[in-house]
């Protein structure tokens, strides 16, 4: 579940509540208990950098190369198909 920040209006009270992304936003200030609380933008809690993990990274050999051979592989059958329908 996300945490979101929250900040009121009023008296500049500021809060994180831990929700789900269903439920609704807070409205009411715990602190002065007027309806002027509103959730705020902020970055998130994680973030991807670096090279990336992909499933390339832990094969060796030929089939270190899946992506490329499939693409390759599939390129070549369509064009085996087209040039069964021309010569038709």
């Amino acid at each position: 579940m996300p945490i979101y920040e929250y900040e009121c209006k009023q008296c500049g009270h500021q809060m994180e509540a831990l929700q789900k992304m269903s439920d609704d936003a807070l409205t009411v200030c715990p602190a002065c208990n007027k309806p002027e609380l509103k959730k705020l933008i902020s970055a998130a809690g994680f973030r991807l950098s670096g090279g990336g993990w992909y499933e390339t990274d832990f094969k060796s050999g030929s089939k270190k190369n899946l992506t490329s051979n499939e693409s390759s592989s599939s390129s070549s059958k369509s064009e085996a198909k087209k040039a069964s329908s021309d010569s038709k």
